[in-house]
């Protein structure tokens, strides 16, 4: 499967919790490392996640929200991936800065030019990427 989007991590279910309309999937992409996404009921049915099914969480870069620091911070997003800034690309309208999360994972995120500025990611600092569980899309072989 080949996608236009930055962030495409694999890992396997580990949890579903049925809602009404919704459930939540949880991944474990790697050891200490989950995303959660919020998918329609009908979603879990036809892509078959169940508990130990392999799948891959796709974020698109401009869903993901960085903070400097690794200080939990008191937000609604439900993802929240801490790592160190290996790269911060600057453009003329939008930044695009890369994360290593761990766990062989990185995450990248496109941000403003005048956000790049105001945070001034420097490689080796460390940051938080924050993403809405409902900004993930989850896909199987």
């Amino acid at each position: 499967m080949k996608t236009s989007a930055r962030n495409a991590l694999r890992g396997s279910v580990q949890r579903i919790t049925d809602g009404a309309v919704n459930a939540e999937v949880t991944l474990k992409i790697s050891e200490g490392i989950e995303i959660v996404a919020i998918i329609t009921r009908e979603s879990v049915a036809e892509l078959g996640l169940a508990p130990g099914r392999e799948a891959m969480a796709i974020i698109k870069s401009s869903f993901v929200i960085l903070a400097k620091g690794d200080e939990p911070l008191r937000i609604s997003a439900r993802n929240r991936l801490v790592g160190t800034v290996v790269r911060h690309d600057v453009g003329a309208v939008n930044d695009e800065v890369v994360l290593d999360i761990g766990g062989g994972k990185s995450i990248t995120a496109t941000i403003t030019r005048e956000s790049g500025k105001d945070l001034t990611f420097a490689p080796g600092e460390r940051a938080q990427a924050l993403i809405k569980a409902s900004h993930v899309i989850l896909a199987v072989d």
